[in-house]
């Protein structure tokens, strides 16, 4: 018979914290992005959900998606 996993817990002191789960953002064209490393941007176009190509005003970026630096605004 199979058990399902269960979610360990952790003390609230432990060294050995649960990795924080990453959301998954819905990111659309024309939307208003802010970038840890290159700030400010706007997306221009969606690669299905591969990648989106963002404007930064002096450049215009690839970004593979999902990025943990970019977050919506």
């Amino acid at each position: 018979m199979a058990t399902s996993p269960r979610r360990r817990r952790y003390h609230p002191s432990s060294p050995f914290q649960a990795k924080p789960e990453v959301a998954d953002e819905v990111y659309e064209v024309g939307a208003r992005v802010s970038h840890d490393t290159f700030g400010l941007g706007r997306i221009v176009s969606l690669q299905g959900t591969q990648s989106a190509q963002v404007d930064f005003g002096d450049e215009v970026k690839h970004i593979p998606l999902p990025c943990a630096k970019m977050t919506n605004l």
